[in-house]
């Protein structure tokens, strides 16, 4: 966090990356997916929206299949972060309403129930504010969209 902050990605994404490299040899699968969830992160600060939701549904997915809920619950909220990063509010809402249960799941404390309810809030309106401002259009099927 503190070197994306200072706008050093290079050094984040090198660093990210000697954990997963460490976590994979210790063995130890729940250490690598809290690095690999962090190591989507970095990918997302670089503006790699794509790898990161790669990665980090793959991270959900391993979450869910092993019942690592808090991970889970980690993963997702990350990956929702990345779909409004995007401008996808639906996707980005429909993982911060997972996120919210997943904590709620895990007995979260109320703060940290708060917090993922802001989250929710907080993209709820920015695709009620997407949906009022886009025009109707009859060409949504049409590939040139980018």
């Amino acid at each position: 966090m503190l070197l994306r902050l200072l706008g050093r990605l290079d050094e984040a994404i090198e660093i990210a990356n000697e954990a997963v490299r460490q976590a994979r040899f210790t063995g130890d699968r729940e250490q690598l997916l809290g690095a690999r969830i962090r190591h989507a992160q970095v990918l997302q600060y670089q503006g790699k929206a794509d790898e990161a939701i790669i990665e980090l549904t793959g991270c959900v997915d391993e979450a869910r299949g092993r019942e690592w809920t808090g991970l889970e619950a980690f993963a997702i909220q990350n990956r929702g972060k990345v779909w409004f990063d995007t401008g996808d509010y639906e996707n980005a809402l429909s993982d911060m309403t997972a996120a919210v249960f997943l904590r709620e799941k895990l007995g979260a404390s109320p703060a940290e129930i708060q917090a993922a309810l802001t989250a929710v809030a907080v993209v709820q309106s920015a695709l009620d504010a997407q949906r009022g401002s886009a025009p109707a259009s009859s060409d949504e099927g049409d590939g040139d969209h980018a």
